[in-house]
């Protein structure tokens, strides 16, 4: 068998069930592409979504839309200050067996499904936020010293109000970093809210339909492991990522004047993962400068903090990494053109 035909074959298909289930979400979902290419990457590469997004943007309609389109159980924790762990995770319990004997069994809790939307998750105690951390990473659950695996595919959706923060307890930057990428949902235009009333006006019900199943996503995300990764390309990841922390002596001077601390190595892993899917998505069998850049400010939004004279002057994290961006693009346009001098097309 020819291997290009094969290749060629796996990234149309790959492309064509993305597109089928991206097709199925705008029927509940006006506009938010973004958002939504955002959570199905992650969904596909495994990781965890924070979205953050003031009420009634439609962050829970859309969770609900992409389990019903890959066939996923779907389940909701609306996190409270008085939410246990064992509300999150399930506890052990006394319950009797068929001969009438007392017996201990585990009664497993919400996190048991393939979508979890943690919904306003800094209103819980650090305590049950941390129930999330071992699910969410190891994808398992530990009780009463008996480990349970959750069911694949598993994933995390938490969300968070940016208004009100009075009650809720901010996310420490270990848990922060857990999250794959950091979404923001914004609010609709006037033609958006438009059609939002349009399609709500009959039925508030999800309207997505079933095409895609779960062994279905593992099979994408397999498929997205074998494709290559240009040592540039990578590099170029590496040189973002360590471009965000201040401390490293070849900083740049935005970094050094208005980030306090960068991001983790899992941003690189974020990065290429996430480039990988992307370019499957757009028809490509090889991740490239593109999808690095489309994907920067999902994956370091989270995972880089402000210093004080940058929170004075109205500068958000984006800001930030968008001007590291262009500073690293205007590198890589003076190498290429060095190169295309030296190496001058002939023809």
């Amino acid at each position: 068998m020819d291997s290009t035909l094969d290749i060629n074959a796996q990234v149309s298909r790959f492309a064509d069930r993305y597109n089928a289930v991206r097709g199925e979400i705008a029927r509940d979902i006006v506009g938010q592409d973004e958002v939504v290419d955002g959570v199905l990457i992650a969904l596909i590469a495994g990781g965890n979504v924070l979205l953050e997004g003031v009420p009634g943007v439609g962050k829970t309609r859309l969770v609900r839309s992409v389990g019903r389109a890959a066939s996923l159980r779907f389940s909701r924790i609306q996190f409270t200050p008085d939410l246990m762990p064992a509300d999150v995770t399930g506890t052990n319990v006394i319950d009797r067996d068929e001969s009438g004997k007392t017996v201990q069994r585990f009664a497993a809790g919400p996190v048991f499904a393939n979508i979890v939307l943690a919904d306003e998750i800094n209103r819980a105690t650090p305590k049950t936020q941390s129930a999330l951390l071992e699910a969410m990473q190891e994808h398992r659950v530990t009780a009463g010293g008996t480990t349970w695996l959750l069911p694949e595919p598993f994933f995390v959706l938490a969300t968070q109000n940016p208004i009100e923060q009075d009650g809720t307890y901010a996310l420490p930057e270990a848990q922060m970093d857990r999250f794959l990428f950091k979404l923001h949902m914004s609010f609709p235009t006037k033609d958006e809210l438009k059609r939002i009333v349009q399609l709500t006006r009959q039925t508030e019900a999800e309207q997505a339909r079933c095409v895609l199943t779960g062994e279905d996503l593992l099979a994408m995300r397999e498929t997205a492991k074998q494709i290559p990764m240009l040592d540039e390309v990578l590099d170029y990841a590496v040189r973002l990522v360590t471009a965000t922390h201040p401390e490293l002596d070849d900083a740049p001077e935005t970094t050094k004047k208005e980030l306090r601390f960068g991001a983790s190595p899992r941003a690189v892993q974020a990065l290429a993962a996430g480039a990988r899917i992307r370019a499957l998505t757009q028809g490509r069998y090889n991740a490239a400068y593109e999808d690095i850049d489309v994907l920067a400010l999902p994956v370091l939004r989270h995972r880089v903090k402000l210093t004080y004279e940058a929170v004075m002057e109205r500068r958000t994290p984006d800001d930030v990494i968008r001007d590291l961006l262009d500073e690293l693009k205007g590198g890589r346009r003076k190498k290429q053109a060095a190169a295309d001098k030296k190496n001058p097309v002939v023809g």
